[in-house]
């Protein structure tokens, strides 16, 4: 007993690993389905008749429910309620019907049947499959930003005065993996199948179905890590009034200047990334005039150097600090990146020079998020941690919701991309006002930010 009380499972580094691996490999998965159309616009388009719009209106539905809906807010409430297991599981399972349901959308013998019809008698500008689809991918946007929260909860919790930021850079790290494997493998599985569109999303289906039982496995160890907390005095089995989760507790974060500045940093600078990603391999394609796969290979090199160096990032930000610098740094990258596709890139229409630029985006990719999720704990309770991380995320969502579809209106609008990319450039000066301000406010009130996660 001696043994379980002042060695818990989270103490053996190849237990917290192989945890943080299981839990990493459904978001690997998530993340190769939320782009596995993007290098297909133009095949979707000429295959179901979908207009830039539509794609629009198709991106901004992952976010839909979790924005109007306020689906993410129940799921902060939920996680802090059930806790990570529960949570990741239902999260996962969201997942999967989500995708089933897109599926079955854009599939040929779908296209046949009387309900595609029905469904092409009303609102004729957006196709059946497109309206399916997108019912789909917002129940998949649910169980896809209810995961990404609970992930970085039950990071918090098995890193807790450990490698926090490492294992929350590793783990993202894992995540873009799933978006330079799928802006490859999408396009392959398409020539494959003869240009379907169909191919690449049942194959990322399955895959989904495979980081559920993953999500299961690191389940069983936590609950195993639970009873060691228990044992050891660290956490009762039955949590008392002042730690258990109240509506009202939401109010400390909405009360919270820190929280907002985070919050509203975070939109915008991922507003500024995840719709560009679903219009950059058509940018490219457009701009260097090159076929759909050769530029949907051409950006996979975006998440590359965001793979390699956010670990390094985490691992730096835990042992020497120096978060809100980070934060600034980043968004300045990102502004110089999009100004120069807007307008450099066109004059100067060369495959290397594109590369270089995703690349150097890429680091701004992990700058700003190697910094962001690890610094949310430094402000927020630990017991209403997972509603922070959902009301970020439900903030985020409403950028991300209604970029995309400001985008594809504008390029309808002007055929071209550059005040796409204009705007895009926008977001990240605010982004990098909002850095500064932060920084300020933690130098004043010393929450700790630019101070290193592991305590010696």
């Amino acid at each position: 007993m001696t043994e379980i009380i002042t060695r818990k499972l989270n103490d053996s580094a190849w237990a917290r690993w192989t945890a943080l691996i299981l839990i990493a490999l459904m978001m690997f998965f998530g993340y190769m389905f939320v782009d596995v159309m993007s290098p297909l616009k133009s095949l979707i388009e000429s295959a179901r008749g979908w207009s830039s719009s539509t794609f629009g209106t198709y991106a901004a539905s992952e976010y839909f429910l979790n924005v109007f809906c306020f689906f993410l807010i129940f799921a902060g409430i939920i996680l802090d309620k059930m806790g990570i297991r529960f949570t990741g599981v239902l999260s996962a399972s969201l997942m999967v019907i989500g995708a089933s349901i897109k599926y079955i959308g854009i599939s040929d013998w779908f296209q046949t049947t009387e309900l595609s019809a029905w469904l092409n008698s009303w609102w004729v500008e957006m196709p059946a499959s497109a309206k399916v689809a997108s019912l789909g991918f917002m129940i998949f946007g649910c169980g896809c930003e209810m995961a990404g929260t609970t992930v970085s909860k039950a990071i918090a919790k098995w890193f807790k005065g450990k490698e926090m930021a490492l294992a929350m850079g590793l783990e993202m790290a894992i995540a873009r993996l799933g978006v330079f494997a799928v802006m490859w493998l999408s396009p392959f599985i398409s020539n494959r199948f003869g240009g379907s569109v169909v191919a690449p999303v049942g194959f990322c289906t399955a895959l989904l179905f495979i980081g559920l039982i993953c999500y299961s496995v690191f389940t069983v160890m936590d609950k195993v890590l639970d009873k060691q907390l228990v044992a050891a005095g660290e956490m009762s089995e039955e949590k008392s009034p002042e730690d258990e989760f109240h509506i009202r507790d939401l109010g400390k974060i909405f009360s919270s200047k820190m929280f907002w500045l985070v919050a509203l940093l975070c939109v915008l600078y991922y507003s500024a990334i995840f719709p560009f990603q679903r219009y950059a391999p058509n940018f490219l394609e457009v701009t260097l005039g090159v076929d759909a796969e050769t530029a949907s290979r051409l950006f996979s090199c975006f998440p590359i150097l965001a793979m390699v160096l956010t670990p390094f990032l985490g691992a730096f930000l835990d042992f020497r600090g120096k978060g809100a610098s980070m934060l600034m740094v980043g968004a300045v990258i990102m502004v110089v990146c999009h100004l120069s596709f807007a307008f450099l890139l066109p004059a100067y229409p060369s495959k290397w020079f594109a590369v270089l630029l995703i690349v150097v985006l890429g680091v701004s990719f992990s700058l700003v998020p190697a910094a962001l999720w690890p610094s949310v704990p430094k402000i927020i309770d630990e017991k209403i941690l997972g509603s922070a991380y959902c009301l970020i995320f439900w903030i985020q969502n409403i950028g991300l919701c209604l970029v995309p579809l400001l985008i594809g209106t504008v390029l309808d609008a002007t055929g071209g991309y550059l005040l796409p990319m204009v705007i895009f450039a926008s977001f990240g000066v605010l982004a990098f006002i909002l850095s500064a301000y932060l920084k300020i406010e933690d130098r004043r009130k010393g929450y700790g930010l630019e101070e290193p996660n592991v305590k010696k």
